[in-house]
């Protein structure tokens, strides 16, 4: 079991670095600079508190790095439940991975369009006009990206469930918080201009942060007869 708690340490340490990087990057840094329905405040605060803004893409930089290798120390461990389900998992974390970097680039462009060469190049309204269309493609890529960050989830959360060595609860608040993030993104495509229930996503909230502290913490307990 000795190998088994390296493993499941080193993903909890993984984990920790994917949640606290996502919290900075996804949480603390947008409410910061984003002023919900007033794209101008948006663009001034950008301009205003750029190496916060600089700092976000950084971490969210970080994240991603952070995620594609998670996935392959949780599939090392939790592959003898279920290889076929560990591999699902794995790739479907993974397809996240590019679609966020690919869409993170037009927050890179953000800064050299308000704040870079381009900002001398042209008028303060066509700087807002493309700052606000980049926004717009990152945001729209975010979307995209939690398909994916709500997908893996499902997996996962039963390999949690039939391990015998991790916490069964823990598993189904994976899936439900998976169900959650799936649910909200076909929300905000189907009834835009409708508030997504937050609440929604409380389970994975929970489930991700708990997972990762019982992996870095506890570790993996005994496992039960019947788990091959």
């Amino acid at each position: 079991m000795s190998n088994e708690n390296t493993i499941a340490r080193l993903a909890g340490a993984l984990y920790l670095v994917v949640v606290v990087t996502g919290l900075f990057s996804l949480v603390y840094v947008p409410s910061r600079i984003t002023v919900s329905g007033d794209v101008q405040a948006t663009i001034g605060n950008i301009v205003a508190h750029n190496s916060l803004f600089r700092a976000g893409i950084a971490a969210f930089l970080i994240k991603q790095l952070a995620f594609l290798l998670l996935p392959l120390a949780l599939f090392k461990l939790l592959r003898p439940v279920h290889q076929s389900m560990a591999i699902i998992m794995v790739a479907l974390a993974a397809a996240s991975v590019p679609i966020a970097l690919v869409s993170l680039a037009n927050r890179l462009d953000v800064l050299d369009i308000l704040v870079g060469t381009y900002s001398q190049a042209f008028s303060q309204s066509q700087l807002q006009a493309q700052a606000t269309l980049s926004l717009n493609a990152y945001g729209n890529g975010l979307l995209v990206t939690t398909l994916f960050w709500g997908l893996w989830l499902l997996p996962f959360g039963y390999l949690v469930i039939r391990s015998g060595f991790l916490p069964k609860i823990l598993g189904a608040l994976l899936v439900l918080g998976g169900l959650g993030y799936v649910t909200q993104v076909f929300w905000e495509i189907l009834v835009p201009a409708t508030r997504f229930p937050d609440f929604l996503l409380f389970p994975a909230a929970v489930g991700e942060i708990g997972i990762c502290l019982w992996l870095l913490v506890a570790g993996v307990r005994k496992r039960q007869p019947g788990v091959t």
